[in-house]
């Protein structure tokens, strides 16, 4: 029997980026409840607040890298470069809090350490790092798909007497002009600090662990009639993004690699080399290169055959030329490879000569040469997806802690919702679309939102989808990864960057546009996949 007591708030919401902001939006100006938002950093913004390193940029272009909910906010808001700086995208989202009044309902400077569902109550209760607490009927967590911090264990890091950043606490005093530095990664972030790095640093040593295939971002400026032409033409911009596979406002091929001449396969990679972005290169040039294995080595070929033609230094060349499968997040920056010309710029291959300590004074390979650095950088990215919730003390029923779920891997219904978490929500939980994230997270967003609007409408107390729902939906999952190239490559979509991490499935891979078809299917079926409990049902022993 449930004992009644009224809760502090109706929701509360963990996280102020992209998520957490238009989460707080749809609960209390649409649906009317009390909300209240923990955010563990100064300001709002999550990743576009932490991440301030010298390069720090959205890769995917910037008319679609923003909220869609409201027309008049998309006609108003401008941008002057095809992709968006990391304190433009922090500026956007500043507004977007002033425009719709959300600061006064979020707590900045507070980090959550732990979330509790009481059977009792049925109320879950938040506690945070200073150990205060709030309960709330519902719990969202907008944690961040990429905001729990890697730090690698390498011996002596203790001990380096300059400094030592990681690219998510990027101090906003340190200026790296023309200092010695050093950067150890070279995925997203590492490829972007590198070739802002090199052009400030007095010297650059990259410590790469494994080559990447990187494309041109053709970034530039925008004028305000390119600008003003796109405005006019947001309705169909995002009816398509919301009904394409990775939601980057381009067409997707649907032309087989394989179903062409080699001439014109190499047209095709030359004129969207020259378009430039990651994903267009991956997803636009044909419609097989993350599912076949032939297409892919076509792909990886042409990103070659570009390696050796850029870079002037043979031996850099051979360190920089990936050998295996073209399957991991595709990257783009504006002339990374280009880069390594450059005479204050050296590579270090750590699969060749291992980083063997860290120094005083820098950083030991195991040749015995000491690179000596005034500042070290970690670009070494993040426990992604489920990092953060397991970091989180997060029980549910029977106080049982989310780990105990996830021994196999993170698993969820949707990406939004577990069994076993009665009220509780994920804002790009395990098992969510593989894309553009703004886009995924309005359609999450709007479904968690109908969902609570549905339950508050019919008297439901609790919600949780049902076992047998979530089991279907990892199975899903994992039938579609294993379909593509994807899982065949170290990566950190499947967890491999973390040791010890079990190689999981973590991603829906069939897209935006089926994702979405989806949560309408299972909204139009009235939500039977989700276990409901009733105000009636409240006073049954």
């Amino acid at each position: 029997m449930s004992t009644t007591r009224t809760p502090d708030v109706d929701a509360v919401v963990i996280g102020a980026g992209f998520g957490g902001i238009y989460m707080l939006h749809k609960l209390r100006n649409e649906l009317g409840l009390t909300v209240k938002a923990f955010e563990k950093g100064g300001g709002v913004g999550g990743t576009w607040y932490f991440n301030r390193y010298p390069g720090a940029k959205s890769d995917t272009e910037g008319f679609v890298y923003r909220y869609s909910f409201d027309k008049d906010l998309l006609r108003e808001w401008d941008w002057s470069t095809r992709y968006l700086d990391q304190p433009d995208v922090l500026a956007y989202l500043e507004h977007v809090v002033e425009r719709y009044d959300l600061a006064r309902d979020i707590q900045l400077n507070t980090e959550v350490t732990g979330a509790a569902f009481d059977e009792d109550t049925e109320l879950w209760t938040v506690t945070t790092a200073e150990g205060a607490r709030m309960s709330s009927r519902y719990l969202v967590n907008s944690l961040g798909l990429l905001a729990r911090t890697n730090i690698p264990d390498i011996p002596g890091m203790d001990t380096f007497e300059g400094d030592l950043v990681h690219t998510n606490a990027w101090p906003q005093d340190l200026d790296i002009t023309g200092k010695r530095v050093g950067v150890i990664g070279t995925g997203s972030t590492g490829t972007q600090f590198i070739v802002a790095a090199a052009k400030l640093a007095g010297h650059l040593t990259v410590f790469q662990r494994s080559p990447q295939y990187c494309v041109p971002s053709g970034n530039g400026p925008v004028d305000l009639a390119e600008v003003e032409r796109t405005k006019e033409n947001f309705d169909a911009i995002w009816e398509q993004v919301r009904n394409s596979v990775v939601a980057f406002g381009f067409e997707e091929s649907g032309v087989e690699a394989m179903s062409v001449s080699e001439e014109e396969r190499n047209r095709v990679f030359q004129e969207n080399w020259d378009k430039g972005n990651g994903f267009r290169f991956m997803f636009g040039t044909f419609s097989d290169i993350a599912t076949n294995p032939e297409a892919n080595a076509a792909a990886a070929a042409f990103i070659r055959s570009k390696i050796a033609e850029i870079v002037r230094d043979p031996d850099t060349a051979r360190k920089l030329t990936p050998t295996d499968l073209y399957a991991k997040r595709p990257l783009c920056n504006e002339g990374y490879y280009e880069t390594y010309n450059r005479e204050n710029v050296d590579l270090v291959s750590i699969k060749e000569n291992p980083i063997q300590e860290i120094t005083p004074a820098g950083v030991r390979t195991a040749d015995g040469v000491e690179q000596q650095l005034d500042v070290l950088v970690l670009a070494t990215g993040f426990d992604a997806v489920d990092g953060n919730y397991r970091a989180l003390d997060l029980r549910g029923r029977g106080g049982r802690h989310i780990d105990e779920d996830w021994v196999d891997g993170p698993t969820s219904y949707l990406g939004v919702s577990k069994a076993g978490f009665p009220n509780m929500f994920m804002i790009l939980g395990p098992n969510g679309p593989f894309t553009n994230l703004p886009p995924s997270i309005e359609a999450q967003v709007d479904f968690i939102g109908e969902l609570i609007r549905t339950a508050e409408h019919d008297g439901v107390q609790t919600l949780e989808p049902t076992e047998t729902a979530e089991e279907a939906w990892t199975a899903v999952c994992e039938e579609i990864a294993n379909m593509t190239l994807f899982p065949k490559a170290q990566s950190w979509i499947f967890g491999a960057n973390i040791p010890g991490k079990k190689n999981a499935v973590m991603f829906y891979m069939a897209g935006l546009g089926a994702y979405r078809q989806k949560l309408a299917e299972v909204a139009a079926h009235g939500y039977e996949d989700f276990r409901m409990r009733g105000k009636a049902d409240a006073v049954a022993v």
